[in-house]
């Protein structure tokens, strides 16, 4: 355990506690550490999810197959992200999706109950699991807003304004592909790729790999209203 404090610091979960603090506090309940190679599957849809799950290394991606065969990229998490947050307590607690180690990772999994014996004991760790449910919804919500845009223009410059205030800065850094983009945008990647390029031709942003530049914020939000 001691030799993954400094990953376990960086999780959300523990925000605002120190090592000692997240040392002592796990000592008292239980823990599941699985290791995954690159393209291993964590978890099938329609499993069981007892537990939460929290990234002590690596990156996992969230998989959604549909009957004509697509399939379509829900989420990128990375290290100190947790996943299974609502699933673990919810009444049917079954993996909607499938999650797939992208790379090399380990994970630690925390049970439901010992999530329950943690919040009790430290209430900043009930404050964080409830401030990551929140930043869910908030990111379901963007989600479901672009399903209802019209236009990819509109589509990417939502992704953008999500990031813009997540991230506080003109200069964001996206957690996934371009391909991956495209997967969650559900368009095909050379659209993306073109309406990216239309974007930066009309001095709203700028681009290289995963990272934007944001130029006009007052025009990329106008695109909203359009």
């Amino acid at each position: 355990m001691e030799k993954y404090i400094d990953n376990l610091q960086k999780c959300v979960l523990f925000k605002d506690m120190n090592k000692d603090e997240i040392q002592n506090i796990l000592s008292n309940i239980s823990n599941d550490i699985r290791h995954y190679l690159s393209k291993d599957i964590i978890a099938i849809e329609g499993e069981s999810c007892d537990s939460l799950g929290i990234i002590l290394s690596g990156d996992i991606e969230i998989h959604k197959s549909f009957a004509s065969g697509k399939l379509v990229t829900i989420n990128h998490f990375q290290k100190g992200n947790i996943f299974g947050e609502a699933l673990v307590f919810s009444g049917k607690h079954q993996y909607p999706a499938t999650i797939i180690s992208t790379n090399d990772s380990t994970i630690m999994f925390i049970s439901r109950q010992d999530i329950i014996k943690l919040m009790t004991l430290d209430t900043r760790i009930l404050n964080n699991f409830v401030g990551v449910l929140s930043n869910r919804i908030l990111m379901l919500n963007q989600r479901l807003s672009n399903l209802t845009l019209d236009t990819l223009r509109k589509k990417i410059s939502n992704m953008i304004l999500y990031e813009f205030n997540r991230q506080k800065s003109n200069y964001i850094v996206l957690p996934y592909s371009r391909k991956k983009m495209a997967e969650m945008l559900n368009v095909p990647r050379p659209s993306l790729s073109r309406e990216l390029s239309n974007m930066k031709e009309d001095g709203l942003i700028d681009y290289y790999k995963n990272k934007i530049k944001i130029i006009d914020i007052d025009g990329i939000k106008d695109i909203l209203t359009q």
